[in-house]
Formats: structure tokens, sequence, C-alpha cells
């Protein structure tokens, strides 16, 4: 039997702890060790857990280093073959457990994987945060099977096929532990979004696959912490895709694609301006004044990062085909995946 770890990282969430920890208890205690592990929370987290899921294992991280450094504390105190990471506003279902790591035990090249990942508010339909399955285009924009940026599809079973992807959604990732130490985890500095890509990107540079596995669904609320329309948010989008990119992408490509996002991410600064979303032009500055300013200590990460070719790009521009084409669902797209 394969050790299982499963992983709620929490920060001031005492309220989707008490709407969603009884169900992951009850569809996932059989399969998995339950742990919460908190980022500093002030707002009685630590004291529900004590009180009423005495049952739940509970490891506290000294400050809030946000998603990457608090998953990178919790999980040098966790022993498992594998580790389920989980958000604290995610509904999970009966037997959400088994397919997935039923998947990962039949094949020892994977890395990581995902379930399907649909709306909590909206059930028939996809989320954000994941979808069935995550991709890059060929210039570092992110989107999945079932959302193009802000489109999402019904899920009417068109992506219900394991395969692989680009990268796995940090609300719901199964990893396989011993690959998470080796990796020495995710990039503290991305602090939170995007952290989950460019660890999945490193995973794949040392030929491992990332996977998703729809036979199993969890119901995901979305902006538990982070909000939609937040310029904190904004600002790490644009500034953790520009370093994601300078880290990973292949020498032969890595001036072509910045100075192309170098211009896209101007013309984004500019549309935020021009309707009104005045700090969120500003966070798409800062975000560039951080990499010039930290660019030293940015390219030694480089140095250290190995980089292979990687499949599962998409050889289009996702920005052309959404804002231009009117592409709204992923299996409309016209380009092919390397």
């Amino acid at each position: 039997m394969k050790k299982i770890a499963l992983v709620i990282l929490n920060y001031n969430g005492v309220r989707f702890l008490e709407k969603f920890l009884p169900s992951v208890i009850e569809y996932s205690a059989k399969d998995a060790e339950i742990w919460v592990a908190d980022n500093c929370s002030t707002d009685g987290s630590v004291e529900l857990l004590q009180e009423k899921f005495s049952n739940v294992k509970l490891v506290q991280n000294e400050f809030n280093g946000g998603f990457a450094t608090g998953y990178n504390l919790a999980l040098k105190n966790i022993e498992a073959d594998y580790y389920i990471l989980l958000n604290s506003d995610i509904e999970v279902t009966e037997g959400w457990i088994k397919p997935v790591i039923d998947l990962m035990v039949s094949d020892s090249s994977i890395g990581a994987c995902q379930p399907k990942i649909r709306s909590y508010y909206n059930k028939p339909q996809f989320e954000y945060a994941g979808a069935s399955g995550g991709y890059l285009d060929r210039l570092g924009y992110p989107f999945c099977r079932g959302r193009i940026f802000q489109s999402l599809e019904a899920d009417t079973g068109q992506y219900d096929d394991n395969i692989e992807i680009f990268w796995a959604t940090g609300a719901c990732m199964f990893v396989a532990a011993p690959l998470f130490h080796k990796l020495n985890g995710f990039d503290d500095d991305f602090f939170a979004h995007m952290e989950e890509i460019d660890f999945c990107w490193r995973i794949k540079s040392l030929g491992h696959k990332v996977m998703v596995c729809p036979a199993s669904t969890v119901f995901h609320v979305g902006g538990g912490t982070l909000p939609v329309g937040s310029a904190w948010k904004t600002y790490l989008n644009f500034r953790n895709n520009f370093i994601l990119l300078y880290k990973n992408l292949p020498h032969d490509q890595l001036y072509r694609v910045l100075i192309s996002r170098l211009f896209l991410d101007g013309f984004a600064g500019l549309k935020f301006l021009l309707q009104g979303g005045f700090t969120d032009f500003i966070a798409v500055i800062r975000a560039h004044i951080y990499f010039y300013r930290n660019y030293p200590s940015i390219r030694r990460k480089r140095k250290k990062t190995i980089r292979n070719n990687v499949t599962k790009i998409y050889q289009g521009s996702i920005v052309s085909e959404h804002y231009l084409h009117r592409i709204k669902k992923f299996n409309e797209l016209k380009k092919k995946f390397s």
C-alpha cells in the first residue's frame, strides 16, 4: 500500500474548513492521512481544528509564506509516497482519490496529476483554476481544457480522457512525494500564482509526465484567498509569469518570447487603464520593475534550472485565437501541440 498524505494549506480560511472539511474527511480518510498546514492564521482556524477536527493532523507554519513556501515548509514534516495538495475551498466527491492514485501507480513516469475541476457555484461548468488540465501557449499564456481566459465551458464529458497535460492545478494536485523533494518543491519567491506551472515545467524537464484524470471530480469555489479584481493578484500573475518564462525557456526561444511579452504586457496594462483599472495598471508596471530589480538573483535561478525541450505547448497564440478569432472552446483550437 502506498502512503498518501492529503494536505490542506490554510490561511484565515476558517469558513471553508467548517464547510468543506467534514466531506473531505468522509470521502478521504480511508485512503489518505489528512493534514492541515496552517499559514499563521489569525481567524480562529487553529482553534476550530483543535476543538472540532482533532482527528486531522495539524502542522503550523511560523509565518505566512503564501502557497509556495507554505507547502514547502509543511511537507518537510510529512512523510508519504504521494501528496495531495488540496485547497481549503474545495468540495470533494465520493471515491475521488483512488482513480488518480491508480493512474499514477500504473505509470512511474507520472510526476503529478489533477482531477477534473468544476465550479462549486455552477456545478455543470468547469472551474477557472484547472478545468480538465492546464496548458501553455508558445508565448507562455496559460489556459485549460474547458477554460480559455474567462470563457468557461460546460462539462458535457468532452474532456473525459486521461491525457498528458502541461500543468496540473495547485488547487488540487497529486504529486509523487520523492519528486517533490528532489525538485526542492515550489519556488519560494513566487509566493502564490503560477508556482504550480513552474513546478510542473521542472517536472517535465526531468522527463516525467503531468496528467489529468477526469474520472475524479472535485468542485472549487475559487478566489478564496485572493479574489478576482485584486491588484495584488494581478501583480503576482504578471510578475510570476515573466519569471516563469525566464527561468524555464530554452535559450533559442528566450529573447523572442520575452520581447513579445513585453509588448503584450504593455497592451494589457493599457487595457486595464482604459477600463478604469488604475491599480491593475500600476500592478503590471510593478511586476516588471520587480523583474529588473531582481534580475541577478533570477538569472542565478535560471542557471540552476534544468531546461530540456518539453511537450504539450500549444504552438499558436491563445491571445490571438481568443481575442481575434473569437475561439472560446479548447476543442476549437486550430494549431498543434508540440
